[in-house]
């Protein structure tokens, strides 16, 4: 299958693995021109019989994903005509990543926030270089929460404690602590990360599709209710945008500079002082 078209990923399939690269400059910022491709490859890799194995990882090593564009929330309307119902467009996209019979891997090397770190953790494994790799949910600091899939994707890795620190205290959380939490699967030095996963991805790609497939089937059903979970994230983050304090501080994280490459690479858009 030739994956064509793309301006803000690159795809290359080879062994039964497919290489998906998020190259979106300046900060690979989940925008609608990047989320739309994301909502079109994950069916296409889906459909792929010749994918066994997904990796993806970031042309840029400072920045995976930096979050979703504030200004694209912003814009969602602050009081819907209905709750949600079912889990949102986004929540569907990143849910594809766990979903899909296909084993997901995440190579984690920079920055990786808000629906970054969302899109990671749908994904099956995740691997993170120590020393470079930042992941967090720092939602709740400009008055909004998790609203594409966090708060159901970290208490069933993590477990109730843990990820309400990350959530409530919306702070970065290095690639070592992230470990030890079991907010990656392995923290790796940078030079060993990508030989690693490499190795990883190749062992499982050649295994039998079916036994993958059903494998991982097999996992998934522990995860019986995260429908139901993942509709009441999408209702109470749709509550949250008609909170006048959430625009305004959504409005003030962009005026701090905000999703600007030198800000990102800090926490400091983030910190309420």
């Amino acid at each position: 299958m030739a994956y064509e078209g793309y301006d803000c990923l690159g795809v290359e399939v080879e062994a039964g693995v497919a290489r998906v690269t998020l190259d979106h400059p300046p900060i690979n910022l989940l925008d609608a021109a990047l989320i739309g491709e994301l909502l079109r490859l994950g069916p296409e890799l889906e459909r792929d019989p010749e994918v066994r194995v997904v990796v993806m990882q970031s042309a840029d090593p400072e920045f995976f994903v930096a979050h979703a564009d504030v200004n694209l929330i912003l814009g969602l309307p602050e009081h819907p005509q209905q709750p949600a119902s079912e889990p949102s467009l986004f929540q569907q996209m990143v849910d594809r990543f766990r979903t899909m019979p296909k084993a997901t891997l995440a190579k984690i090397e920079g920055v990786c926030r808000g629906g970054g770190s969302e899109l990671v953790l749908s994904m099956d494994m995740r691997f993170a270089a120590l020393g470079r790799a930042v992941l967090g949910q720092p939602e709740v600091a400009v008055g909004i929460l998790p609203g594409g899939s966090g708060t159901q994707r970290l208490p069933r890795l993590l477990g109730r404690g843990r990820a309400l620190e990350i959530v409530l205290g919306a702070d970065d959380f290095p690639a070592d602590l992230a470990e030890r939490y079991g907010y990656v699967n392995r923290a790796l030095p940078p030079d060993e990360l990508g030989p690693f996963v490499d190795r990883l991805a190749a062992r499982i790609a050649s295994f039998p599709a079916g036994a993958i497939a059903r494998a991982k089937a097999a996992v998934l059903a522990a995860d019986a209710g995260v429908v139901e979970g993942l509709t009441t994230e999408a209702r109470l983050f749709e509550e949250c945008l008609a909170l006048p304090e959430a625009r305004e501080r959504m409005r003030g994280f962009l005026a701090a500079g905000g999703q600007t490459r030198e800000v990102e690479k800090s926490s400091v858009a983030f910190d309420p002082e």
